[in-house]
């Protein structure tokens, strides 16, 4: 029997039943537990189903996904697990906790995604769209949005940016640095049009869907380094059941963002996949699609990621300079620049 391939929005975001609700360092948390005491993620009762269905049925078309998993990064994060965990024994902790802030305020920032207008391609595009992801954009915006910034159904239930904070709160405890401000943006921005076959808001919407795919690839490492930061027996020694929670946090948004490279894996996919109609006829979409890309993939896990890299070693200096004597001060500096990882090929 094949799997279903059309939901309506209300089947789209439905949750799990839960036994249990999610709550963790004085918060209140999307998700909850099953009566086996495992968390899921909200909203994935039919949306992972709808997520690997639109999949399969893509490539039964004859066309694969494209590529999503962290081999597309070129260049390592900064700082690695040995720089913070130097970092942390030197009883230097800001610039982890300025980290794990700023995440939590770009998460909460993706809540926007609930009222995105999700656009009809029907007119654009020859292939019939009932039965593909782009043909339900609206319900799967609106559920990323609810997963990064909470769900405006339910106030006061926090999402990833109340479970950053939460995570963050435990390893340092409340108020223990000053809170930072984020970037204004860490997308890629283009001059000019780079998809001019198509209308200016909908490539405008495009670039933006790979920037978030790009984003959550990036931050899968992320992920793996903070766990291995909480759980490592040498770290937050006094604050160890506490830490160990906060792996956990972790370990429950990473499971939450899955559906998110999911989806967005499976609408670029999708799109590269289809015929469009332009001014010039009909043109495949690999022709559009591929090369801006290409330039994503090449801009986040390449140029933007050392360009990040270089801001948070003279961010760390700062700090290391305004905490330490000038001596240990530079002895704690060489040490960190020993320890960054070499660019692949490098």
């Amino acid at each position: 029997m094949n799997a279903p391939l059309r939901f309506t929005r209300e089947r789209l975001l439905a949750s799990h039943p839960y036994a249990a609700p999610h709550e963790a360092a004085g918060y209140r948390l999307h998700g909850g537990f099953l009566a086996d005491g495992d968390y899921v993620s909200p909203r994935t009762l039919n949306r992972w189903p709808a997520i690997r269905a639109w999949g399969e049925a893509l490539k039964a078309r004859g066309w694969p996904l494209i590529d999503a998993t962290a081999e597309l990064l070129k260049a390592p994060g900064y700082p690695n697990r040995e720089q913070y965990s130097l970092l942390l024994k030197a009883g230097v902790g800001q610039p982890l906790w300025n980290a794990l802030t700023v995440t939590g305020i770009i998460e909460g920032r993706g809540r926007a995604l609930c009222d995105a207008q999700a656009p009809d391609l029907s007119p654009l595009v020859m292939e019939p769209l009932a039965d593909t992801a782009c043909g339900h954009l609206a319900g799967l915006f609106f559920a990323h949005g609810a997963d990064e910034g909470g769900d405006p159904r339910e106030p006061g239930v926090g999402a990833h940016d109340a479970m950053w904070f939460a995570a963050r709160d435990l390893v340092f405890g409340p108020g223990a640095y000053p809170l930072v401000e984020a970037p204004a943006s860490i997308s890629r921005e283009v001059q000019g049009r780079e998809m001019p076959l198509l209308p200016e808001g909908l490539e405008q919407l495009i670039r933006m869907l790979m920037n978030v795919l790009m984003i959550e690839i990036r931050a899968e490492t992320s992920f793996a380094l903070h766990c291995a930061l909480f759980r490592d027996p040498d770290l937050f020694v006094a604050r160890r059941g506490e830490a160990d929670l906060a792996a956990q946090m972790v370990e429950r948004i990473r499971a939450d963002e899955a559906s998110h490279v999911g989806y967005l894996q499976v609408v670029i996919s999708e799109l590269r996949s289809f015929t469009w109609r332009t001014p010039k006829g009909a043109v495949p979409g690999a022709e559009i699609i591929d090369p801006v890309w290409a330039r994503m993939v090449e801009w986040h896990g390449l140029t933007e990621r050392e360009l990040a890299a270089q801001r948070s070693r003279a961010e760390i200096e700062a700090v290391v300079r305004a905490e330490k004597a000038a001596g240990e001060a530079d002895a704690l500096l060489a040490q960190l620049d020993a320890l960054a990882s070499p660019r692949e090929g490098a």
